[in-house]
């Protein structure tokens, strides 16, 4: 079973009602107020947070709809068996208990206690709110009742709008609105939170992860990619069929099933619908359907020709000298087998020689080493290596880890051109005459003292040699998304505030970009690496400014522009930019791992094919 990855921390969430921080709420100055008498859809309400919220509630009557006993979101679910007529208002509700409940599944219940609005990671997150009743006191009024009819969960039932935009007037926010369930998704899907829910045979779009979930969308032909995820190619494609799937059934009793992008899960899945931090809206499974596996297979992508020079780029996740030799290996299987042993791999990722032992080691050279070694050991080249170590803790990353871009090269195909002076703090610049562009350090970092990098890994910037002609590669690992609002946040449109960082990293590498070809504008320049920003995005957007470079993944066509598996949505994060020069080039974003439940990295390396 899951385990949850947040607390339904009922004191956050007191705190917030007291300072009025929410929808419904009053000072706690006033005193406490009497009991009120009330059913579930009287709780809920018609907006998404509860017209009740701070006030004590009792003799709420219904049946017990779903149990958890585990993790830190110990309580149960439970739904009124008479409901009202409006569509606007949820029958079911959470009752956050804090400790293993003593209710069954069946159990015709009277809860009483405080309803609270709990915000899952907390009210900087921006999330929307879960309506409950904590310290719960609760009476059980008879036992093995039927439990409500499940809402069946359809393609059909399901509008195409994912969300409303929020009221201006409220900072953005969509708590206060009056909620739409046929005309938008989310309004759909807040309707019917804490109710019984089913949903019919489905496909997989997000793999079974570590924490036990997956995700299944109800809506078969949703942008479907070839490979059977449901990309997301713009701001305004959520894809509005997606929903996590957890299990409330003990792992001893059904272990949770491993399923792969396209895989289909098969039969009946009926549980409460829940909402949590990192799933949003989540069919906590009571029954759990059988999965299909439909065989997706690895990709492999062809071997480079005699005249082309082949480059990648592989976000190896956190790759250290204490990790099992069976990541390793599978990572150099990846290099070897399905990425045909490319003549320069840019890493992103590569982890000092203790790893994230904050003890102030900044060297990398164990940690390549094995790689390498792994990599020989599969049959691929002899590669060699260039890199510069960061200064300790500065890059960011995990603690400790000091992560950085590692230039892997096959010095049997291509050479490097080696200029002593690269180190943390020293920028790399261009000179040359004209029409001979070169970098005056070989490697080098572009522009670290950029305020544009704190905290964030400095591109570097390496010459390369293939056959008498020379290209610059830039390896790149921008700032992560992390602290952006989801795609449910209260606020929408929803805030990107991680990408003002992008957008002046990227602005950094573009005018470098522009250096070299005001050298020589036919200078061939590669920029790859983990961009984490989408192909439409404007981070790429300021890559590309003044066409200066233009991403490889429009050569592809739309349905496999991809790298990258997130809550469903399949989606671009790595990428590789080409200079005007580099015109005719054969692309591959090459599938081994994002769409997999056993993968070795999170990210699907990319790579390109060219004859300079």
């Amino acid at each position: 079973m899951p385990v949850p990855r947040t607390a339904a921390v009922s004191a956050v969430v007191a705190a917030a009602l007291g300072a009025g921080l929410l929808t419904g709420t009053s000072s706690a100055a006033a005193g406490p107020a009497a009991p009120v008498t009330a059913r579930i859809h009287d709780i809920q309400g018609t907006t998404r947070t509860s017209p009740l919220a701070g006030q004590q509630v009792t003799e709420v009557p219904g049946v017990v709809t779903g149990v958890r006993t585990y993790g830190s979101s110990k309580g149960f679910w439970f739904q009124d068996t008479a409901p009202d007529d409006n569509p606007a208002t949820s029958e079911g509700i959470f009752v956050f208990t804090g400790s293993a409940p003593t209710v069954a599944v069946g159990d015709a219940v009277k809860v009483a206690g405080t309803v609270t609005e709990y915000v899952p990671g907390g009210l900087s997150s921006g999330n929307q709110s879960l309506t409950q009743i904590s310290k719960p006191t609760v009476t059980v009024v008879s036992s093995g009742n039927a439990v409500p009819a499940p809402v069946v969960i359809t393609a059909r039932s399901v509008p195409g709008r994912y969300t409303p935009a929020g009221d201006p007037a409220a900072g953005n926010s969509v708590n206060g609105l009056t909620l739409q369930p046929r005309k938008y998704a989310t309004d759909y899907y807040e309707s019917l939170e804490g109710m019984n829910v089913r949903i019919g045979t489905s496909r997989v779009v997000g793999r079974t992860d570590q924490y036990n979930e997956l995700w299944a969308t109800v809506k078969p032909n949703e942008n479907k990619t070839k490979r059977g995820g449901t990309l997301y190619s713009s701001y305004d494609a959520q894809n509005t069929g997606r929903l996590q799937i957890q299990s409330l059934i003990p792992t001893a009793q059904q272990p949770f099933p491993k399923a792969n992008v396209g895989d289909t899960l098969t039969g009946t899945t009926e549980g409460p619908l829940d909402f949590n931090q990192f799933g949003g809206y989540t069919i906590a499974a009571r029954t759990l359907g059988t999965v299909k596996d439909n065989g997706l297979k690895r990709e492999s992508t062809r071997k480079q020709r005699t005249g082309e020079l082949a480059v990648a780029t592989y976000n190896v996740e956190n790759l250290h000298p204490t990790d099992p030799q069976t990541k390793f290996d599978a990572l150099a299987d990846g290099i070897v087998t399905h990425l045909a042993s490319p003549d320069i791999v840019a890493l992103e990722e590569i982890q000092d020689n203790s790893g994230a032992k904050n003890d102030g080691t900044v060297d990398a050279s164990d940690t390549i080493k094995k790689f390498t070694d792994a990599i020989a050991a599969k049959g691929g080249p002899a590669y060699q290596w260039r890199s510069i170590s960061p200064e300790n803790d500065k890059d960011g990353g995990e603690p400790g880890g000091n992560i950085r871009q590692v230039f892997l090269f096959n010095p049997a195909r291509v050479s490097f051109t080696d200029r002593p002076g690269g180190d943390y703090k020293t920028a790399v610049g261009v000179t040359g005459a004209k029409g001979h562009p070169a970098l005056t350090l070989s490697p080098g970092r572009i522009d670290p003292a950029n305020p544009a990098w704190v905290d964030s890994r400095k591109p570097l910037a390496g010459e390369f040699v293939f056959k008498g002609r020379t290209v610059f590669v830039i390896a790149n690992h921008f700032a992560s998304k992390g602290g952006d609002e989801s795609l449910l946040s209260q606020h929408q449109p929803v805030p990107r505030s991680s990408e003002d960082k992008r957008l002046l990293q990227a602005q950094a590498v573009n005018g470098f970009v522009k250096q070299l070809l005001a050298v020589d504008k036919h200078a061939r320049v590669l920029a790859i690496g983990d961009i984490n920003d989408f192909d439409f995005s404007g981070t790429t957007k300021a890559l590309e400014n003044g066409g200066a470079l233009r991403t490889a993944f429009r050569s592809l066509p739309k349905k496999e522009r991809y790298s990258y598996v997130y809550q469903g949505n399949t989606q671009v994060l790595d990428q590789i930019l080409t200079s005007p020069a580099i015109r005719n080039f054969a692309y591959d974003s090459v599938h081994i791992n994002a769409e997999f439940a056993d993968q070795t990295s999170d990210h699907d390396p990319q790579i390109i094919r060219f004859r300079p």
